[in-house]
């Protein structure tokens, strides 16, 4: 990834070939990619309507157990019951909301199905998988070695005192943080009931407790942990409504649970604290700054890379592979202190073939268009931005939009897209990957996206990373002007 401007490959979209090229070689085979197509349903559910779903509480905790009473008459129960059978009869992974992004649930103990998340995304098989649970008592079944079978005639003599297998540095995190968008690294047991594709042959695994009440409905009905990345093709955007879902994987799964758009954006943070000091392997919807306030924490590192770790062995998913890039090409302006996307950033792109421009912007860049005929920039949701999505008029009075095309090119064979994700690090997180994904439907040949310091508020940390994992270009300290 370059440091300063390249336009060598012009503004020409990217052929699925190249973005797919990082990971050929350890992709699901050509015969399970190959399975001819199936007829993908969406199926609506508003968790409020099942009936009832909630945490049971004890004297340890309020997470040990998660409840689900269904009302036999709801369609919403209906919907979320068949969705747990598909789960538990099948090997086609199931989509379902979270509070991070839509993700693509698998039976997390039995291989046939796990493998079936692979080949539906096209992920590469050394990209390990986070295991979603519904309570702390599911999560200690993970964790406990699996004992050979015992006699009928076995009878135990007393009884053995309780030892917690979740690692007591979790602790003041799971407190705090669960449910909710954090992941823990723990040990993977000997003779672990886990999928050895779960942990693409590392001696750890991946857990969190998602904070969605339709996702922790959904786990606990089907009675099983659930595998799950995001519900996106390989290396796509993620999705946060269930609409991007269907427009990755329709036809390659056959159930997607749509429970509105997602609330955070981005993915979880992946922390490991069985390392000294503990560390943050991705970042997400905690703060570093957010961990470090908890006891055992006060030291937690930084362990990961912003750019793509191509050749090391990943020990979180999100870590090796590019990710999260559109098929236009991104072009990430990092945070410098001016107030528009300067010129000279974007005609090399136009002068090369780019006719159809898209911009993300954040805090500081103006607006290309008009304000008086444009005057939405309130912060988008991360469903639609159709009443944000604008293209700029290329009328005489937008002076800006003509600074940034080069002369002789006319100003009237260019068309620009804009969208303004807000200005707070968490509406920006929210609506990015929605944005992503916008722009490129419209079939921008080139993305310009304002950036932001990675120290302005919780979020600001996993938006740049995912940032910079999607450009192909990052411009420093020249892109913008005041």
């Amino acid at each position: 990834m370059a440091n300063g401007l390249s336009a060598e490959d012009g503004g020409h979209r990217k052929s699925e070939g190249e973005r797919t090229v990082m990971a050929e070689a350890s992709v699901p085979s050509s015969a399970e990619n190959s399975q001819p197509p199936m007829k993908t349903r969406v199926l609506p559910v508003d968790v409020s309507k099942v009936s009832h779903v909630g945490f049971t509480s004890s004297s340890k905790s309020s997470l040990e157990d998660f409840i689900v009473t269904l009302d036999d008459k709801s369609p919403d129960a209906a919907h979320l019951q068949e969705a747990a059978r598909h789960l538990r009869e099948t090997n086609i992974p199931v989509a379902f909301p979270t509070e991070t992004v839509y993700g693509l649930g698998a039976d997390a103990t039995r291989s046939a199905a796990v493998r079936g998340i692979y080949t539906a995304k096209r992920r590469p098989l050394d990209n390990p998988l986070i295991v979603h649970v519904c309570s702390l008592r599911q999560l200690r079944s993970l964790l406990q070695p699996q004992p050979p079978a015992l006699p009928s005639s076995y009878t135990p003599d007393q009884t053995t005192p309780f030892n917690d297998p979740i690692s007591a540095i979790y602790a003041p995190l799971i407190q705090r943080f669960w449910p909710g968008p954090l992941t823990i690294l723990l040990p993977s047991p000997p003779n672990s009931i886990l999928a050895p594709e779960v942990t693409a042959g590392l001696p750890t695994f991946g857990a969190r407790m998602p904070s969605s009440l339709l996702a922790l409905a959904l786990i606990k009905s089907a009675g099983v942990p659930l595998a799950a990345p995001s519900a996106n093709a390989s290396t796509r955007p993620s999705p946060t409504t269930a609409q991007h879902v269907k427009h990755d994987l329709d036809g390659r799964i056959a159930l997607i649970l749509d429970g509105g758009p997602c609330a955070v954006g981005v993915e979880s943070t992946v922390v490991d604290g069985l390392s000294d000091p503990p560390s943050i392997l991705r970042p997400g919807g905690i703060s570093l700054e957010q961990l470090r306030e908890c006891p055992g924490w006060e030291k937690t590192i930084v362990a990961y890379k912003d750019g793509s770790e191509a050749g090391k062995v990943p020990r979180a998913p999100g870590m090796k592979y590019k990710h999260y890039s559109p098929k236009a090409r991104v072009i990430l302006v990092e945070a410098g202190g001016g107030d528009s996307l300067q010129p000279s950033v974007v005609r090399p792109y136009v002068a090369q073939g780019a006719r159809r421009i898209g911009i993300l912007r954040t805090k500081r860049w103006k607006a290309c268009s008009d304000p008086a005929t444009h005057a939405s920039d309130a912060p988008p949701t991360n469903g639609s931005h159709k009443a944000l999505l604008k293209p700029v008029p290329t009328a005489p009075h937008s002076t800006h939009l003509r600074d940034l095309f080069p002369s002789p090119s006319p100003a009237d064979r260019v068309r620009v897209w804009e969208i303004a994700l807000g200005e707070s690090a968490s509406d920006i997180a929210r609506g990015l990957f929605s944005g992503l994904r916008e722009l490129d439907q419209h079939g921008v040949d080139v993305i310009f996206v304002e950036g932001i310091d990675d120290a302005e508020g919780d979020a600001a940390a996993a938006v740049m990373n995912r940032l910079r994992k999607a450009a192909e270009v990052e411009v420093r300290g020249c892109g913008v002007g005041g």
